[in-house]
């Protein structure tokens, strides 16, 4: 969905063995994956309406185990719910302020866009107004995922990129790769803008900027800034290209639905504004040094719809300096009759409050609940009772078999709730095979009975001599989320070492 990549069917791929029990630790703090000991934040998840999405529960869990990159991300995400952890005691808002902060950073970028292809004041505030109530920002603002210091980095690269062509200053070229390579520890995507620059640049000019050294020198910077975060890769066989082909799902729909998307992830009402930017920057006199922008989204469109149909949001990052372009035209033609503009403003704060409205969670819960309108909203409905359910299952075990137990989630989104509410809800350790959970091992074979969450009911039969279901995962709203429905087990007696069962649980995607 937006921001994000997400949705599509889970996939359960083979994998080889990895780790060993006795490399785990089978008694301590919680993991969301493998056995050794995570501390416990003093905080506790929110009380009153939504929690965290199952993204930023895995980044927090994440943050515990500080790597030069995991399975399927880079690691400064994670890294940034740590830090706010220690910072503001494991609460929402503080896992979040990372978030807002990435929002701010967005607004300002998009009116310094604006102002730098001569955009006044007028034109500088409807670009930071449009960028900061568009839904792309609105989404990357509000929940911490890799989207937002990615759109950061999006757009001060394109502004670097639009100084170095429009003044003929090469040097903004170093700060532009220095921008590539530091945001690589966010999100691989961005390494889509400065390859599409490079083929734009060829196409439509200027060329003499190939000739540039600044150019190639601001390349040089990016690689060896973003060299560990490659070498990490290339070290663990580069895993991200497996999640990649994971997430490369889509068809010809997907590819007819693009515009709609576009149009959706930056707001309808701004759209139109959006398209007179791309239009200025190819066919405007003044701009036309700095056309490559405008023909590098083209590029990177037509390339994400090649590799990857249904990952149309992979160009986001294009959009928000599209847009910016887009506000100076749209001021000149604004101001041109005393009608246009109070028409603009309140066409654009009628579309802002809708989009607001439908895509944060800002109505109360069980009004959402009624009438769901995005699946980041929705993950946030629920942890807190499939918590406390967990812990019921536990806490009705004999005294002998709590000190052998274990809980096994079936993603990444269980196992951090639960890890996150820790706190609140006695667990013993918890492990999933899911994404880089998977590569933190199996339980320990001392592990002879597992409260197992959401797992498939076939294979535990397979690997188990004894399971039986003791509750129904339950939201309170009867959301139709991934968990809802699904089977909390207690099974006991492994018919097989935990060594050899592992790759069975191994699930590599998307939430």
């Amino acid at each position: 969905m937006l921001g994000d990549v997400r949705g599509g069917d889970d996939s359960v791929v083979d994998g080889g063995e990895r780790g060993s029990a006795d490399q785990r630790r089978t008694s301590g703090g919680t993991r969301g994956g493998g056995g050794r000991d995570a501390p416990r934040g003093p905080g506790v998840p929110v009380r009153r309406n939504y929690g965290l999405t199952a993204d930023e529960l895995y980044f927090r869990l994440l943050g515990d185990e500080p790597r030069w990159g995991y399975f399927d991300q880079p690691p400064l995400t994670p890294l940034l719910a740590k830090a706010a952890s220690m910072l503001f005691a494991d609460t929402v808002w503080g896992i979040r302020l990372a978030a807002l902060l990435c929002g701010v950073a967005v607004v300002v970028l998009a009116a310094l866009v604006a102002a730098e292809l001569g955009g006044g004041r007028r034109a500088q505030v409807l670009a930071s107004a449009a960028a900061g109530t568009s839904v792309t920002v609105l989404v990357a603002a509000h929940f911490l995922l890799t989207n937002s210091p990615d759109l950061v980095a999006w757009c001060a690269v394109a502004l670097f990129a639009l100084r170095a062509l429009l003044r003929g200053d090469g040097r903004w070229w170093l700060a532009a790769g220095a921008t590539c390579g530091a945001a690589t520890y966010a999100k691989y995507v961005i390494l889509l803008l400065p390859l599409t620059l490079l083929v734009a640049l060829l196409l439509v000019g200027p060329r003499r900027e190939l000739r540039s050294r600044w150019l190639w020198a601001g390349a040089g910077l990016m690689l060896v800034i973003s060299a560990p975060n490659l070498v990490y890769q290339a070290v663990n066989g580069w895993p991200q290209l497996v999640m990649a082909r994971s997430l490369a799902e889509g068809d010809w729909a997907d590819r007819l639905l693009s515009p709609l998307e576009v149009a959706f992830l930056i707001g309808p009402a701004v759209a139109p504004i959006l398209v007179a930017g791309l239009a200025g920057l190819l066919r405007r006199p003044e701009w036309h040094p700095a056309r490559a922008l405008a023909a590098a989204y083209l590029a990177g469109t037509v390339l994400v719809l090649a590799v990857a149909p249904s990952g149309i949001d992979y160009t986001e990052g294009y959009l928000v300096p599209l847009m910016a372009a887009g506000c100076v035209v749209a001021d000149r033609w604004f101001a041109q009759s005393r009608t246009r503009w109070p028409a603009a403003v309140a066409v654009m704060s009628v579309f802002a409050l809708l989009q607001v409205v439908m895509i944060l969670p800002v109505a109360p819960e069980r009004m959402f609940a009624r009438f769901p309108m995005t699946s980041l909203t929705t993950e946030t409905i629920g942890w807190q009772r499939l918590a406390g359910q967990v812990a019921d299952a536990y806490a009705a075990l004999p005294a002998d078999e709590r000190s052998r137990a274990v809980v096994l989630t079936r993603n990444f989104g269980e196992a951090g709730a639960l890890n996150w509410m820790r706190a609140e809800h006695p667990l013993p350790q918890v492990y999933s095979g899911h994404n880089e959970l998977y590569t933190w091992g199996p339980p320990p074979d001392t592990a002879d009975v597992v409260i197992t969450v959401a797992a498939d009911d076939d294979r535990l039969g397979r690997d188990f001599r004894e399971c039986t279901a003791v509750a129904r995962i339950d939201n309170g709203h009867g959301l139709d989320t991934r968990e809802q429905g699904r089977s909390i087990s207690v099974c006991r007696g492994p018919r097989a070492p935990w060594a050899e069962l592992w790759p069975g649980y191994r699930l590599v995607g998307p939430y």
